[in-house]
């Protein structure tokens, strides 16, 4: 069935092949076959995003960090990484003035843009598009760090307000963000508790990630320089001032948190700053695992647009006259560019989101000659739509099968083991974990009070019915779903009756839930009863 995939990633197909080298075969085998030659047909580089080469296709998974100066971007990689990188200024000052890519490296050096887009093993190649005052700001910092082993970070300037840094700058800022925001598999901004205002030049960036939506992630650093009543009102107005600039029904994922190696200054919300570094640590981890699914549907993307592109350069041909007036009519043809945007979406039944912003086609169209547009190519078009309808779903099936054949590791290094199978790691001895590391039960501490409620419950031959267990069990007002597993797990000889070790159990699993912690899938070791041990492991 994916012999063809096989075939096109080198012959390494079939039993023992290289899981990332099999999909990434395929990946470029579809751009380069079918979507391709459609781009090349209708000058799709020149208006929407250069050709995809081979690095791009295997490049480590990248995150993009933006965010105004002083948020603690460089500080967060450094964070990440546990480990200074060559080209590093951390300052309350804006300090990182360039696009910095911190990569793997067998020994620590920089390397220069102009040199960097030259790499044919760099995924940067076609960044030299926009100049020298973009190279001349543009290096990648390499160094052996097993963080780096799995993903790549993109450091960028910090951004300031006023129009005239924009304008300083001597390059497109938001168009190379949007160049790295259509290859990053993720984009992490970052905010200041303290500075939640959104720049017009901010405000620009983050627009620039229109139709990336899925891979932005938001952190809120700093946070705990304030208390806990600050902190809401804080959250409350960032979320605010985002909602003015990304225009979606859906809230962003926030992570709220300190990150850096110092001592929090307020501790009120500890637990909570542990729990959101650990969950966005879990999303970083996750980045390899989803890699190849993060290309593909990039993949698929580029080519919807393509199609898209097609048909609009295709209609603006077949408009042109052949002898007199193309200067009238082309200017004609830009004008109603939203109109044909519209007739094109009941032509072919494409929806709106997949059409390329107004403004922006009108400005590029100026600079051309409608009459030098290739007219529609239906083979062309069938090739894409084949592969959509077809070669994908083929590629999703192979993935899926090489994901649990040899699944791709996690992140390892830095600061993702500083809390791993130690007692630091988030959670670390608390709700059903309470008590694993200890030789005493840890129900027993609680149960002279549990004993207490046991015997007003008409225990027979020391065991009580499930029809008096239920009458107790019921005041903790929690669902009879929930109530029901405890029951299961409480019920350990599973004869449908509770003795008071049982008992004194459900109640304790009771009040795990009742502080918000999640019950086990099935009961620890350190949990079973004492007298219920012996008989546990002869089952067993």
């Amino acid at each position: 069935m994916f012999s063809w995939l096989g075939r096109q990633a080198g012959g390494r197909g079939g039993t023992g092949a290289d899981p990332v080298q099999t999909v990434t075969g395929g990946l470029r085998s579809l751009y380069q076959r079918k979507v391709l030659p459609l781009e090349e047909a209708y000058r799709f580089h020149e208006f929407h995003s250069p050709a995809l080469e081979d690095a791009d296709f295997e490049n480590k998974p990248m995150i993009l960090l933006v965010g105004q100066y002083s948020t603690g971007k460089t500080t967060f990689i450094r964070y990440l990484l546990e480990q200074d990188f060559p080209g590093m200024r951390i300052g309350p000052e804006p300090t990182t003035d360039s696009f910095i890519a911190v990569m793997y490296g067998e020994t620590e050096g920089n390397t220069p843009g102009n040199a960097l887009v030259v790499d044919p093993k760099k995924p940067f190649r076609k960044l030299g598009r926009f100049g020298n005052a973009f190279l001349n700001r543009f290096m990648c910092s390499q160094l052996p760090n097993e963080v780096l082993k799995s993903i790549s970070i993109i450091d960028s300037p910090g951004i300031l307000s006023g129009e005239k840094q924009r304008i300083s700058r001597g390059y497109d800022f938001c168009q190379v963000l949007q160049w790295f925001a259509e290859r990053v598999d993720r984009i992490i901004l970052l905010f200041d508790a303290h500075k939640l205002d959104i720049s017009d030049e901010f405000s620009e960036a983050i627009k620039a990630f229109r139709g990336q939506d899925d891979k932005i992630r938001v952190v809120l650093n700093k946070a705990d320089q304030v208390d806990t009543q600050q902190l809401m009102r804080v959250y409350g107005a960032l979320m605010w001032s985002l909602g003015k600039v990304i225009n979606t029904p859906e809230v962003l994922r926030v992570y709220i948190g300190s990150f850096w190696t110092q001592p929090l200054q307020n501790t009120d919300n500890r637990r909570l700053f542990e729990a959101e570094a650990q969950d966005l640590f879990r999303d970083i981890q996750s980045l390899p695992q989803k890699a190849a699914v993060r290309k593909l549907n990039d993949l698929i993307k580029r080519a919807r647009l393509a199609k898209v592109h097609a048909y609009i350069i295709s209609f603006l041909k077949k408009e042109m006259p052949s002898m007199f007036g193309k200067e009238n009519k082309k200017r004609e043809l830009i004008s109603r560019l939203p109109e044909i945007y519209i007739q094109l979406q009941r032509e072919y039944h494409i929806s709106a989101g997949d059409f390329p912003k107004v403004k922006a086609m009108q400005e590029k169209l100026e600079n051309y000659d409608f009459t030098k547009f290739h007219s529609l190519k239906p083979k062309l078009i069938e090739a894409v739509d084949n592969m959509l309808t077809n070669k994908i779903s083929s590629l999703m099936n192979l993935i899926s099968q090489e994901e649990m054949s040899m699944p791709p590791p996690l992140v390892q290094g830095g600061a993702f083991d500083g809390t791993a199978e130690s007692p630091f790691n988030q959670g670390y001895g608390e709700g059903a974990k309470e008590g694993a590391d200890e030789e005493e039960w840890v129900v027993a501490k609680d149960k002279p009070v549990y004993d207490e409620l046991f015997y007003t419950l008409s225990p027979i031959n020391g065991k009580i019915s499930g029809i008096n267990a239920k009458k107790e069990m019921v005041t903790s007002k929690l669902p009879n779903s929930v109530l029901g597993k405890i029951w299961k797990l409480a019920d350990c000889d599973g004869d449908g009756m509770l003795d008071e070790e049982e008992f004194a159990l459900a109640k304790h699993l009771i009040k795990i839930k009742l502080s918000g912690y999640e019950l086990p899938s099935s009961l620890p070791p350190h949990l079973v009863p004492p007298s219920h041990r012996k008989s546990l492991s002869k089952a067993d």
